[in-house]
């Protein structure tokens, strides 16, 4: 009996340190994997150190090893977390040659596979830049035309967190009909551009949700770094019973626009991935903001570049399209005092606004032909970021006014109008509006010569203030010789009273 308890312990403890063995095997070896956003069929970007990233074993060496460049060798930290980075050659034009990417540790090999370098862009927003190619004017058509295999797509899964994470779903996919269809067409039609005009691989990731509010991507301590962020956006919330919620990854169309936890869990994952830079459609969600907003873009826009660490990458958006608001009355003037606001953003180093002026729709929010804007916002990179300077980008841009008794002669900055000023259907131009001394603006009539813009109105004899689609919903036609429409503009400064337009 003695001697059976004596082979039961002996057992018992073989037993037991066999399986701390064994589970310590498994802590050192199974967890070897890369980081979310780094799956085959993905596209490194081009001459730009490239930071691979995952987990292995605590503390552990792990092997990168691209058939590119010389293998490094990298240690992981106490919980297991590692990161490397190595150089990426310049993409050449024609050379979409798949490589390969492995990481080593632990006798464990994990290998990503058909993998392209080339230009990588992140798309985000809101529902504009969410729309699907499958939604589009013609989509059975533009669909067909989309098996491009050299242009990867990556749609980021929905999720909320309230500390900054870094796991997130999705994987990359070579372009196709199928599964380009559920993809962000303004996304898209920039990437196709891009892609046509550069001859390299191109990498758009889309991270964002319909609905969604500029607050929602900030990183928590920038908002309450911030007076004014803070007292418009984040202590509100942190008052709420909302913020005591637990956070799950269903959609709301009022937890999209709680401050930072899309940045939480939908931008920060993707914080180590390099980048050529960010397009950005988003603000219907914010359009009763104004000062607010800009500065909420100002900081997003900053805190994005310093939290990637890529320096001040481009980052261009869309001036968001026309649209009733279920008001239909074409006084009202809130959304274009939005729209000032959202050009002002343009002030920051590296940034530009497309706009869309032309190509909405008064009475849909989500207007269904894309690929203006994704072409816009496609002729802007080539132009500032690629240094294409002969790619037109700016449309006729406001300079100044001189008023003539019973006229108003505006001029264009001369570099936007290109060569001339033009309407889209042959027709004056429309949604002028002059005003006198006394603030009440009238429709007005106009028309070009040569480089100029002659406005006038019977029921405004001394005019002092011109205004260009300064409305809410006005479907503008006029646009320089390239197609590229005038931006809206007032000559005014004066407070926001609702619009005092009559008709």
């Amino acid at each position: 009996m003695k001697i059976n308890s004596v082979v039961r312990s002996t057992f018992l403890f073989t037993f037991l340190m066999n399986s701390i063995m064994l589970a310590g095997q498994i802590d050192t070896v199974s967890v070897l994997k890369f980081a979310d956003p780094l799956t085959d069929n993905m596209v490194v970007q081009q001459n730009k150190a490239f930071t691979v990233w995952g987990n292995a074993g605590r503390e552990s060496e792990v092997v990168i090893k691209a058939d590119w460049t010389s293998p490094v060798t990298v240690k992981a930290d106490k919980k297991g977390g590692f990161k490397g980075i190595i150089p990426v050659p310049e993409a050449k034009k024609g050379d979409f040659t798949k490589h390969r990417l492995s990481i080593i540790s632990g006798g464990q090999t994990k290998v990503l596979n058909n993998i392209l370098i080339g230009e990588v862009w992140i798309c985000s927003g809101q529902s504009n830049m969410q729309f699907a190619m499958k939604e589009v004017v013609h989509a059975a058509e533009e669909l067909k035309k989309t098996d491009h295999p050299n242009i990867r797509l990556f749609n980021t899964g929905l999720n909320f967190s309230n500390t900054p994470i870094l796991n997130v779903s999705g994987h990359w996919q070579e372009c196709s009909p199928e599964t380009v269809e559920g993809f962000s067409a303004v996304g898209y039609y920039f990437g196709k551009k891009l892609y046509d005009r550069l001859k390299v691989p191109v990498g758009l990731l889309f991270t964002g949700i319909g609905a969604s509010a500029c607050q929602a991507y900030l990183p928590r301590e920038v908002l309450a770094g911030d007076r004014l962020l803070d007292s418009v956006y984040l202590a509100p919330y942190l008052r709420s019973g909302k913020s005591k919620e637990k956070i799950d990854g269903g959609f709301s169309f009022e937890k999209v626009t709680r401050p930072y936890l899309l940045y939480n869990a939908m931008i920060n994952p993707f914080k180590n991935l390099s980048i050529r830079g960010v397009i950005w459609y988003q603000g219907e969600s914010n359009r009763k903001d104004r000062l607010p907003y800009t500065r909420a873009m100002y900081k997003m826009i900053t805190s994005w570049r310093e939290k990637f660490g890529q320096g001040n990458f481009p980052f261009y958006y869309v001036q968001v399209a026309p649209f009733f608001y279920d008001q239909e009355d074409p006084a009202l003037a809130d959304y274009a005092f939005f729209r000032e606001q959202q050009e002002k953003i343009s002030k920051l180093d590296h940034t530009a606004m497309v706009v869309t002026m032309d190509v909405g729709e008064a009475k849909n929010l989500h207007p269904k032909d894309k690929k203006p804007v994704g072409e816009r916002l496609a002729g802007t990179a080539l132009h500032k970021t690629y240094n294409d300077l002969d790619e037109p980008y700016l449309g006729p841009h406001f300079q100044h006014v001189v008023f003539e008794g019973k006229k108003a002669v505006v001029s264009f900055i001369p570099e936007t109008i290109l060569s001339g000023l033009t309407t889209n259907d042959g027709k004056a131009p429309k949604f002028f509006q002059l005003a006198g001394k006394d603030q009440v603006f009238y429709p007005a009539a106009a028309k070009i010569e040569g480089n100029k813009i002659i406005v006038t109105s019977k029921r405004v004899k001394s005019p002092v203030a011109v205004r260009y689609a300064f409305t809410n919903y006005p479907v503008t036609n006029l646009e320089n010789s390239n197609g590229l429409p005038a931006v809206p503009f007032r000559s005014d400064r004066w407070d926001e009273k609702g619009n005092n337009m009559k008709d």
